[in-house]
């Protein structure tokens, strides 16, 4: 029998708080959706997610799905794995896409995503109305995110412009306690000139609703008001619109070697002010990714992001500068793309401890 005290009932709650706050009856703007901005492809999490402008495979559908227009196959399937907090939390990524038009070099694909905490012992009913404790009443319970996206891309004549869409559904769960459901657009545009390579990608661009609902019985109520804590009720979240601008240039490729880099900016509403640029209404992300490639085979990639202005430890008065670098591989072998990232998701101190691993495979 397994040893459960009363006090896990806290480890509940803060699966609860893990996800975005409830507020009564009111919208809350900030820090929804946040499985979303993870990001998906070990590639992109190599180059800090700076890959706006040059997004050319399956990934494109969330990085910009304009990209999907740069796919050359006939079709693609990419999948991605990642364990975080100690395993506690796993993020999974499916994509698949083909190739609808070569005219226009459109391009269709779908993707599944999904963040989630499996394995949360629920113990609301652990100790009974006669005060007995009972670890049979003990059961699990999963919190997790899904999204699904459909989206397409592709070029407009030859003028180096490409334009692309994802129209994304959102269902989130808290076992069977609380379910939200979403429903969002983005839409992303790529220019090509020379070695410039140039994108923007607008996520949320119609702000992006999560309605949620709530069932607890009476009796789960009580226990919510005896521990002195707030029962979630139903509410509406709002994802506020973000665009990302991104330019790239290739510095050069010779027979073997090729290179690559790309900048990055991110601006959004949402209220955070730890960013390096950032104010009480609007917040500048920037980051900055590069790609070393031989051959077209083995590629090495290194990325900067994440600047924040945080509160000198021994100063309150005093922020330093704080940044985080990713560092990624790659490599091709046939129709298989293998790529792996170095990161620090999931982390509670700076040192780079996350584990990216990612999948891709053509079909000609």
């Amino acid at each position: 029998m397994k040893t459960i005290r009363s006090n896990k009932f806290s480890l509940i709650l803060a699966a609860f708080m893990a996800l975005p706050f409830f507020t009564n009856g009111q919208s809350d703007v900030k820090f929804v959706n946040e499985f979303l901005n993870i990001g998906v492809g070990a590639r992109a999490h190599g180059m800090f997610g700076s890959v706006t402008a040059t997004t050319n495979d399956i990934t494109s559908a969330y990085w910009n799905p304009a990209g999907l227009s740069q796919v050359n196959e006939e079709a693609q399937f990419s999948a991605m794995h990642a364990s975080w907090f100690g395993g506690i939390a796993n993020y999974d990524y499916l994509g698949y896409g083909k190739l609808f038009s070569e005219k226009n070099q459109s391009f269709g694909s779908i993707t599944l995503i999904r963040m989630g905490i499996d394995n949360i012992p629920n113990t609301l009913n652990l100790i009974g109305p006669d005060g007995t404790i009972n670890y049979d009443n003990v059961l699990e319970f999963s919190a997790a995110d899904y999204a699904l996206f459909l989206s397409y891309g592709q070029n407009l004549g030859t003028s180096g412009l490409s334009i692309g869409g994802s129209a994304k559904v959102i269902s989130r769960s808290i076992g069977s306690f609380g379910s939200a459901l979403g429903f969002g657009f983005d839409f992303g545009l790529m220019y090509k000139k020379g070695r410039f390579e140039f994108g923007l990608m607008g996520r949320d661009i119609t702000t992006t609703l999560n309605n949620w609902s709530f069932t607890f019985t009476p009796e789960e109520q009580l226990v919510f008001e005896r521990t002195g804590n707030e029962i979630p009720i139903s509410s509406t979240e709002l994802a506020l619109p973000k665009i990302i601008l991104g330019g790239a240039y290739r510095l050069g490729n010779s027979e073997n070697i090729s290179y690559l880099i790309e900048a990055d900016v991110r601006l959004s509403t949402d209220g955070t002010e730890s960013g390096i640029f950032s104010g009480d209404k609007i917040a500048v992300d920037p980051s900055i990714g590069f790609e070393l490639g031989y051959n077209q085979r083995l590629f090495i990639r290194v990325g900067v992001g994440n600047l924040q202005r945080t509160i000198n430890e021994t100063s309150t008065t005093e922020r330093s500068l704080e940044f985080q670098p990713n560092i990624g591989l790659g490599l091709k072998l046939g129709k298989a793309h293998i790529d792996y990232a170095l990161t620090n998701i999931g982390s509670v101190s700076g040192v780079l401890v996350s584990h990216i691993f990612s999948l891709k495979i053509d079909f000609n």
